[in-house]
């Protein structure tokens, strides 16, 4: 028996039960047709294959609440366009700094590497709760992702970021002139 279409019914239907190659077949199906689609939004840029992933889990995650087999490639496409528009507003742009390059300098004035500023000690003067936001917000988590972790709001968590980096620039800023002075 020949291979079902990838967008079949009686395929979309069995990947919903659970079958493995089923889903398989359904994601593999759609790549190439996302591919084309974020091409033709975007252009060939690096973000692309992390646009096709990401919808491509979008589908897989959301394939129990389509109601209508027959619609999967509409469902993937929607799926598609909210990653374009993610990718326009900034998603997919750089991530944010977490420190400040001047206060956390690797060298002190005369270059000498022996001397570098010691910033395990200035995290050890944080609150256990500070030193875990900003582990998360290394590891790029936003705010919002945070606040949900540690059942918080989110602007609790910002005002806790900016109060951890101001008491480290503080902490910071002593060691400097100490090791300068």
């Amino acid at each position: 028996m020949p291979d079902p279409a990838p967008f079949d019914a009686d395929t979309v239907l069995a990947a919903q039960a659970g079958d493995a190659a089923a889903r398989d077949r359904l994601l593999a199906g759609l790549e190439p047709v996302l591919r084309g689609f974020f091409i033709n939004r975007v252009g060939k840029r690096p973000a692309v294959d992390d646009l096709i992933q990401n919808t491509l889990l979008r589908v897989h995650n959301g394939l129990s609440d389509l109601n209508n087999p027959d619609r999967l490639k509409a469902f993937a496409m929607k799926a598609a366009l909210f990653e374009v528009q993610d990718l326009y507003r900034g998603r997919y742009g750089p991530k944010e700094t977490l420190f400040d390059p001047d206060i956390l300098p690797e060298r002190t004035m005369d270059g000498e590497p022996g001397a570098a500023v010691d910033a395990e000690r200035a995290l050890s003067l944080l609150t256990t709760k500070a030193r875990r936001i900003l582990e998360l917000r290394a590891y790029g988590y936003r705010y919002r992702e945070i606040a949900e972790m540690i059942d918080s709001t989110e602007a609790a968590v910002k005002m806790q970021v900016k109060r951890a980096f101001d008491k480290m620039k503080d902490v910071l800023t002593a060691l400097l002139l100490l090791l300068l002075g």
